[in-house]
């Protein structure tokens, strides 16, 4: 069981914030985006939890799944995940695959706000189409390795979900504000 620390409350007065933000989805969502302006437009931190890995390892993500498989970077991420969600302050944008390890499904969930940035496939493709970064998608089949992803995933992201906001063809700032407004409205005000 993971403990809950003392900030893990969440409100918004005005333009402070008190507490975390948490962006899970699927690759392609909009989480780094959104996450900078959300950031901004709360006065917290933003961290991106893939760069932080390759900031602490000096290497890049397709690089450690080379190296260490899928497992080895899963486990990296779970461990990063922790010691991110323990910060104050903060509005996290996670990898697509964060919330395949129940502990930090849980902590997410108990450390902060969750808000699931929900996207088509489609626009996933359209989104990485020119990404050489996304080492899940080297492959002859990245529209169908997408649909598997998302198949197994979709439950996950929505289990520690207390916001789903779509991000298909919309601007960040519109993102953004409905983050912002729903928020508010779920007991985050």
């Amino acid at each position: 069981m993971v403990s809950v620390p003392e900030f893990v409350a969440f409100s918004i007065q005005g333009s402070r914030v008190a507490g975390n933000v948490f962006l899970v989805g699927p690759m392609g969502s909009g989480k780094s985006a959104v996450g900078r302006r959300l950031a901004r437009d709360l006065g917290l931190d933003f961290v991106d939890s893939d760069e932080e890995i390759e900031r602490r390892t000096g290497v890049d993500i397709p690089y450690i799944f080379e190296r260490e498989g899928e497992a080895g970077f899963r486990v990296r991420e779970a461990e990063t995940i922790d010691e991110l969600t323990r910060r104050a302050g903060l509005v996290l944008a996670t990898g697509g695959g964060a919330v395949l390890d129940a502990g930090s499904r849980e902590r997410l969930r108990t450390r902060g706000r969750v808000v699931y940035l929900r996207t088509s496939v489609e626009q996933q493709l359209a989104r990485t189409r020119h990404s050489a970064g996304r080492p899940l998608l080297n492959n002859d089949d990245p529209r169908g390795t997408l649909e598997r992803l998302m198949a197994g995933r979709a439950p996950l992201y929505e289990e520690v979900a207390a916001v789903t906001v779509d991000t298909d063809g919309r601007k960040v700032k519109t993102v953004v504000d409905e983050i912002l407004h729903a928020l508010r409205g779920s007991g985050g005000a």
